[in-house]
């Protein structure tokens, strides 16, 4: 058969070959499969009868990206465990960057709200923490001793609730998105006030400097993974609300799992949150440049992993698909130009 021949009979199957590995899930598994015996033994002839042409280059290429697109979530080596962290997870936090601003600004807009609203009404604090907790904490203050709340329980049991109620509060948050993402809005506000009224209180007290080194010790790991919770929930809502070209099964499906997975990357973050609370916030008399040591750790290790890591994983897996999709596109038209 000549080549050209060879081209033309084939190239409309190789066209739909390219959309589904563009777009796989609109295929099935067994659609998939089929289409990928069908381009190996398309393959094979080429590399017996053109073996020096560019239809055995497109159709290799484009059998690897087949293949890879139908193995991609087949059962992995250990080493996934480690790709998961560095790759897998910070490419859907780059997937997700509109939603994690949106998140952090209703955080930001809330907690503005608590200070404001602290600062114009010194009982406001008592509606959103109670009263057990207010006058308990003016009692502390008066002691001497005013991040004593930090040390009314064992490290251990300590570590443990925290851990159990961080945890929980971000899979709330990431459920929660899917009543049209205002449910994951109302816990951004409910946190974010809350946050905002309890700083402001001990502003108001003569207190921040202290308070702020025992709040945000733990509270820079806390609260940014409840930011990235609420970014997880928004990913689940605007699946289904704003489903674009996809079908909005489709899109609420692809939603779900992107929120997924940030809800998994955030566990360990609130893991190490509770640990520092529970072991270490306590400690007060801990001089304040170490703790304020922490907390700038803390904070660049959030914005380097959930912000400028996933960036540059993107940037440079944005230049291997173009790179190839340039390569696929060239030797199509090229293999039209023989038709």
């Amino acid at each position: 058969m000549k080549e050209a021949s060879f081209i033309k009979s084939n190239i409309d199957k190789w066209r739909k070959t390219e959309e589904m590995v563009a777009d796989p899930l609109y295929s099935t598994p067994d659609e998939m499969a089929e289409a990928y015996t069908e381009l190996t033994a398309d393959l094979a002839f080429a590399q017996t009868h053109y073996r020096k042409s560019r239809i055995t280059v497109y159709l290799n290429d484009l059998a690897s990206a087949l293949h890879n697109t139908i193995y991609r979530n087949k059962k992995e080596k250990w080493t996934r465990i480690f790709t998961y962290w560095t790759h897998e997870v910070p490419l859907t936090m780059y997937d997700a960057r509109k939603e994690l601003l949106a998140s952090f600004l209703v955080f930001l807009f809330f907690s503005f709200v608590g200070v404001l609203s602290q600062l114009n009404d010194p009982d406001f604090c008592r509606l959103i923490l109670g009263d057990a907790y207010v006058d308990m904490t003016l009692e502390n203050i008066e002691n001497g001793a005013p991040m004593a709340v930090y040390n009314t329980t064992s490290e251990t049991p300590m570590f443990l609730m925290i851990t159990l109620n961080n945890v929980m509060v971000s899979f709330m948050a990431f459920v929660a998105g899917i009543f049209a993402c205002v449910g994951t809005g109302y816990l951004l506000m409910q946190n974010g006030i809350m946050l905002g009224s309890f700083q402001a209180f001990f502003f108001t007290k003569g207190l921040f400097v202290e308070s702020a080194l025992a709040i945000w010790l733990h509270g820079t790991l806390e609260i940014s993974a409840i930011i990235i919770s609420g970014a997880a929930g928004f990913a689940l809502g605007r699946g289904w609300l704003f489903p674009g070209t996809y079908k909005r099964g489709v899109a609420f499906r692809r939603g779900a799992r992107r929120g997924l997975k940030i809800i998994v990357g955030t566990v360990p973050v609130f893991i190490l949150a509770a640990f520092i609370e529970g072991f270490v916030t306590r400690h007060t008399e801990i001089p304040d440049a170490i703790r304020a040591g922490i907390i700038i750790c803390s904070l660049l290790f959030v914005i380097f992993y959930f912000v400028v890591w996933p960036r540059i994983l993107a940037k440079r897996a944005e230049k291997l698909e173009n790179y190839r999709i340039k390569r696929l596109k060239d030797d199509s038209e090229h293999l039209r130009s023989m038709i």
